[in-house]
């Protein structure tokens, strides 16, 4: 079975800085894109920024210039380097794994998911 675990979130104040890291272990063959989706409070989930195994980057329109994302494709971890954070950043975060194959079944490629972290921007 494949787990991901994050880690790095917190309360921050508005402006300041936090890392989030995501890593997948299992008999993982491969992953195809790793990243990150929020839920705010009431509102639906969305996705905050991915990256495929080959290096190409999404991000939402709201934090592109303040969140980098980036991967260790050795280590399975995913990264979320998000800076300026802004109170409407506030969210549980939700690390996500697509793609991903295991030794136990090279044909079947699966989406796993985070158990999620709270991050709260304060004013």
């Amino acid at each position: 079975q494949v787990q991901l675990v994050e880690s790095g979130g917190g309360l921050v104040q508005a402006g300041g800085s936090l890392r989030l890291s995501c890593a997948a272990s299992g008999s993982i063959v491969s992953i195809n894109a790793m990243g990150w989706y929020r839920r705010a409070p009431g509102k639906q989930r969305e996705l905050v920024a991915t990256m495929t195994s080959g290096g190409n980057t999404v991000y939402a329109d709201s934090v592109k210039g303040r969140f980098t994302i980036s991967r260790d494709g050795a280590k399975n971890t995913v990264y979320l380097q998000m800076n300026s954070l802004k109170p409407e950043d506030t969210a549980v975060y939700y690390c996500y794994a697509d793609g991903v194959r295991v030794t136990t079944a090279l044909n079947v490629y699966k989406t796993y998911w985070g158990q999620g972290t709270q991050v709260t921007v304060s004013s």
